[in-house]
């Protein structure tokens, strides 16, 4: 089935995903080809893709559920491995693409950084905004207490950790904004973990945007949030996908069963899959849902490893910040500034 684009909307396939890369895969898919209103180019660097969507128009937006503005993405599927010299590589990509973001988005050498570690610092697959605010540089109370001794190459950078809705009853834009009233910072960068539709991406992939975030919107909590228009400053999204729903992971072992059976046997896949090899990819995802939801089994799932993950890619991001926002920070000291 091809999707005229008047009536291609990705919001009506329900897909809990916070990436724009899967966002745009899947309209793609549903259209039969490429989205109007949405450029992309990837390019692969010793091991690290690559990916940058630029959504230009309100037409594209709605097609593929994201907000008009620009997409970074960074895939390193070997993260999983733990590699510490890969983690540094990762690192020094991301504050090079991070820092070539902030330029873009009008964001000099010299402006004030407020960074926003979101998330529930007590439950691990959220904790990442929280642990990357521990280890980056805060500077603001050198540069209001002794500027004179303030060394060359520093900015002045804030971070805050605001918890969430159910540990302080106060929405986190509100706290934001107050902060932001207060303390005038140039620009806003918040951190937070994001829900992915295929596991494989989990913990292994980075996403920036200008577009700001809305926390808890890829697991379907509606929560206010951290834009231009509120804050009334640019604000730059970073996002980690710790998170994936159990239907998407039947629906993919379900493609990849097809695929298997396809490459195996002689007919049997469509066989086996009986009505299910004939069924779009939105219908077949909106069938297991139909079964796990009441049974209460479509749960969010994280890996077994999140523990050590979380930690890994909350120092990457921390320390590709710390270098990207300040040129006294560079490959040689990076470490000295996270733990």
């Amino acid at each position: 089935m091809v999707m005229r684009m008047d009536q291609l909307d990705l919001r009506q396939f329900d897909v809990h995903t916070d990436l724009a890369l899967e966002a745009k895969e899947m309209a793609e898919t549903a259209n039969g080809g490429p989205i109007p209103g949405v450029h992309s180019d990837i390019v692969d660097e010793d091991g690290i893709k690559i990916s940058r969507v630029h959504v230009q128009t309100e037409q594209g937006s709605r097609a593929i559920g994201k907000m008009p503005g620009r997409y970074v993405t960074l895939e390193v599927p070997d993260l999983r491995k733990g590699d510490t010299t890969l983690q540094d590589k990762v690192a020094t990509k991301f504050a090079q693409e991070f820092e070539t973001f902030l330029e873009e988005a009008g964001v000099n050498k010299n402006a004030k950084i407020l960074i926003v570690g979101l998330g529930n610092w007590n439950v691990t697959p959220d904790a990442l905004g929280p642990l990357v605010v521990e280890n980056v540089m805060v500077t603001r109370q050198f540069f209001e207490l002794m500027p004179d001794q303030v060394a060359p190459g520093y900015r002045e950078v804030s971070a805050v950790a605001p918890g969430v809705l159910g540990i302080t009853g106060i929405e986190s834009s509100e706290i934001v904004l107050g902060i932001v009233e207060k303390t005038r910072p140039d620009a806003v960068i918040a951190i937070d973990a994001l829900a992915s539709k295929a596991l494989e991406r989990v913990n292994t992939t980075i996403q920036i945007a200008d577009t700001g975030i809305h926390p808890g919107s890829g697991i379907g909590n509606k929560r206010k949030g951290l834009t231009r228009d509120i804050l009334g400053v640019p604000v730059v999204a970073i996002g980690v996908p710790t998170v994936v729903f159990a239907s998407n992971i039947v629906n993919d072992s379900l493609r990849m069963l097809e695929d298997h059976l396809a490459k195996h046997t002689t007919n049997a896949g469509s066989q086996v899959m009986g009505l299910m090899h004939k069924m779009e990819e939105n219908e077949r995802l909106q069938l297991v849902r139909e079964v796990l939801q009441p049974l209460g089994h479509d749960l969010i799932v994280t890996p077994k490893e999140i523990d050590q993950f979380i930690e890994d890619i909350a120092n990457i991001i921390a320390s590709g910040l710390n270098a990207s926002l300040h040129d006294a920070v560079d490959t040689s000291n990076v470490a000295a500034y996270t733990h």
